[in-house]
């Protein structure tokens, strides 16, 4: 099992002194990703339309850095750890231009990135970016996807798409890693689980969709069997897709409580956190991810260095 952890992008963490900090430590202690989350610009209105609140709501501060800009930042600074757009919101950029940023930073980073992304959810960012159409944004993924494998695969590649096309160019450098940089499609729709068997290498779920809750291992194994149908149906080996599992509950060291009681996953003691990632590694999770940040540096080091210390050496998996 490997483990990763979100970066601070927004906030009063998000600062170059502190994001290096996090980094440097990171990797001391031997986790294996670094994530980035996305959003370029925040409307001062937005819809309660927020995937992974109850109520809709998103609480975002008003500074919130540019993903890429991040990315690029932290190949930098670190050495080893796997760097983790978590995830990118695909409709929002060019995707020829796009496709050139991660291949650089792969490059640089020597093939360290890892495309997670998903098709976004605030209309009134869409509006403001000039993307295409909100209502479209499934099927602006799905083609801005196909165009990064054909420019990071193909020695003459060209496309003719509904939102984009090009032809008679030359796009290098490629990305160090063949045959293209993983792509990590998050998301727990139907939607989502469509868009992996036809263009991901991974499912990479949030665990608190309030509409698909992943919150317990029960309801994960259920989703996950939903996405082996899918694949099979749509003429996958389910075996080719990795897995992967966000639990993005602010860590704290004591339990959230679902509505009937029981605990959300990946909560309580060092004990009851490990046996659920072992669980998760028998349902086929290769890769887990935590929030570990809070309002100082020093507290989200000791959550950091908490979980390696007291968690990690218990799991085998």
């Amino acid at each position: 099992m490997d483990f990763g952890f979100s970066l601070p992008t927004r906030g009063p963490l998000a600062n170059a002194r502190d994001i290096a900090t996090l980094v440097k430590r990171g990797e001391a202690l031997g986790y294996e990703y670094l994530t980035v989350s996305d959003h370029i610009v925040i409307p001062k209105s937005v819809a309660p339309e927020y995937p992974y609140a109850k109520d809709g709501r998103l609480v975002a501060p008003d500074n919130w850095m540019e993903q890429l800009s991040v990315l690029a930042w932290i190949a930098a600074l670190s050495e080893k750890a796997r760097l983790l757009t978590s995830v990118m919101v695909v409709p929002h950029r060019n995707p020829v231009h796009t496709a050139k940023i991660l291949s650089t930073i792969d490059v640089l980073s020597g093939g360290r990135v890892v495309l997670g992304c998903g098709a976004g959810w605030m209309r009134e960012e869409f509006e403001a970016l000039q993307t295409p159409p909100f209502d479209e944004r499934g099927k602006v993924t799905d083609e801005y996807l196909s165009i990064f494998k054909e420019l990071w695969i193909n020695s003459q590649p060209r496309f003719e798409g509904r939102y984009a096309r090009f032809r008679d160019i030359a796009f290098e450098p490629k990305p160090v890693q063949k045959p293209h940089i993983p792509i990590w499609i998050g998301g727990e729709s139907g939607a989502a689980l469509s868009r992996v068997v036809k263009l991901g290498d991974a499912w990479y779920p949030i665990g608190a969709n309030p509409k698909f809750p992943l919150a317990t291992a029960e309801f994960y194994a259920a989703r996950a069997r939903k996405l082996d149908a899918m694949a099979e149906a749509g003429g996958r080996d389910p075996a080719t897709i990795d897995r992967a599992y966000v639990a993005n509950w602010p860590e704290t060291g004591g339990p959230f409580a679902l509505e009937d009681g029981g605990r959300f996953l990946c909560t309580g003691t060092a004990e009851q956190r490990a046996e659920d990632i072992q669980r998760l590694a028998g349902l086929g999770v290769r890769h887990m991810f935590f929030n570990f940040l809070s309002p100082t540096i020093e507290e989200t080091l000791e959550r950091t260095e908490r979980f390696a210390a007291e968690v990690r050496p218990l799991v085998t998996a």
